[in-house]
C-alpha cells in the first residue's frame, strides 16, 4: 500500500481493519475446529455436510455470477481508453498513478437510466471501476474526478482484497462491527476523491449530488446549508439508521471532507497530502 492512501485513511478504519482480521480469523478457526471434530458425528455430522455443501454452492454460484457480468460489462458498457472518452480515461490513468496504483482499473461508462452511481470491483484479480452515465452528464469535471477517485481509493486502500475479505467474512456475523468498518472506508475513500480531485468545492458537491441528483441545480448547490441538515437529524433514530447503513449519512460524508481540510494544519495529512493544489473555490457556473 502506497504511503499516499495510508495517510488518507480514516482514523476509524485504521482501528477497525486489524479487528476485523482478528475477529475473523478467530472466526474461522472457531468454525473449522468445529466442523473437524464433528465431521463424523452421526447426529451433527450430516446437518454440518448439509451447510458445507450450500457453502460450496454459493461460492460456485458467485464465481459464474462475475464471469457473467464481466462478459456482460464487456459486451454492453462502453471501456474507457485512449480512443474512447480520452478525457475520462486520463482521469482514470491520472489519478491510479498519483494515488499509488500499479496500473489503472477497467473502467466502464454504463447507462444507468438515471441512477447516480459509481462502483469499483474486484474481478478474477482484475481491477474495474464503474461510472453511470447520470452521474457524469450531471458532473463537472472536477466532480467527476473526486467520483473516479473515490472508486480508485477502493482498490488502492485494499478494500477489495479477495483473500482478505474472507478473512474478514465471519466478523460481519459481529452485530454493528462490519457496518461501522463499511462506514470508515467510506471515509477514507472520501479523502482519495477529495485528493485527487484538489477541488474542495468539487469534493463536496459531488456527495451532494447523489441526494440531489438534478443536473439544472448542480452549480446552484448550497453545500454548507446542506452540512446544516445535520444538526435537523433526530439524535436517537438518526443513530439507529446509522449503525444498520454500510456508507455514512451524506450530510455527514459532506462534512467531514470540510473537517478533513479545515482542522489538518500542523497534521502529516494537511502537510504532505492536501495542501499541494488543493483549492476552495466559489460553486462552478456550469459545464
Amino acid at each position: 500500500m502506497s504511503n499516499t492512501i495510508n495517510s488518507l485513511k480514516n482514523r476509524r478504519e485504521k482501528i477497525y481493519h486489524p479487528l476485523m482480521i482478528a475477529a475473523g480469523v478467530l472466526l474461522w478457526i472457531m468454525v473449522i475446529s468445529a466442523i473437524g471434530s464433528h465431521w463424523d458425528d452421526p447426529k451433527t455430522g450430516a446437518m454440518i455436510k448439509l451447510y458445507v455443501g450450500y457453502g460450496v454452492a454459493i461460492v460456485i454460484f458467485l464465481w459464474i455470477a462475475a464471469l457473467a457480468y464481466r462478459a456482460t460489462a464487456f459486451g454492453n458498457m462502453i471501456l474507457l481508453g485512449p480512443k474512447q472518452f480520452p478525457e475520462l480515461h486520463a482521469m482514470v490513468v491520472e489519478g491510479a498513478s498519483e494515488i499509488g496504483l500499479n496500473e489503472p482499473p477497467k473502467t466502464f461508462l454504463y447507462n444507468s437510466h438515471g441512477v447516480f452511481n459509481a462502483f469499483a470491483r474486484r474481478l478474477f484479480g482484475g481491477r474495474y471501476v464503474f461510472l453511470t452515465s447520470a452521474l457524469v452528464e450531471a458532473s463537472s469535471d472536477a466532480q467527476v474526478r473526486f467520483v473516479i477517485g473515490h472508486e480508485l481509493g477502493h482498490h488502492a486502500a485494499g478494500h477489495l482484497n479477495p483473500w482478505i475479505n474472507t478473512l474478514k467474512l465471519p466478523a460481519k456475523l459481529i452485530p454493528f462491527l462490519g457496518k461501522a468498518y463499511s462506514r470508515s472506508r467510506e471515509y477514507t475513500c472520501d479523502n482519495a476523491g477529495a485528493y485527487l480531485s484538489k477541488d474542495f468545492h468539487a469534493s463536496r458537491s459531488a456527495l451532494q449530488m447523489l441526494g440531489c441528483g438534478c443536473k439544472r441545480l448542480n452549480s446552484a448547490m448550497n453545500c454548507d446549508a446542506f452540512v446544516e441538515q445535520e444538526a435537523m437529524v433526530p439524535p436517537i433514530f438518526g443513530f439507529l439508521t446509522e449503525i444498520c447503513r454500510s456508507h455514512p449519512r451524506l450530510t455527514r460524508r459532506v462534512a467531514a471532507i470540510k473537517s478533513t481540510v479545515q482542522n489538518t494544519s500542523g497534521a502529516s495529512l494537511a502537510n504532505n497530502v492536501f495542501e499541494p493544489g488543493f483549492r476552495q473555490e466559489q460553486p462552478e457556473s456550469g459545464r
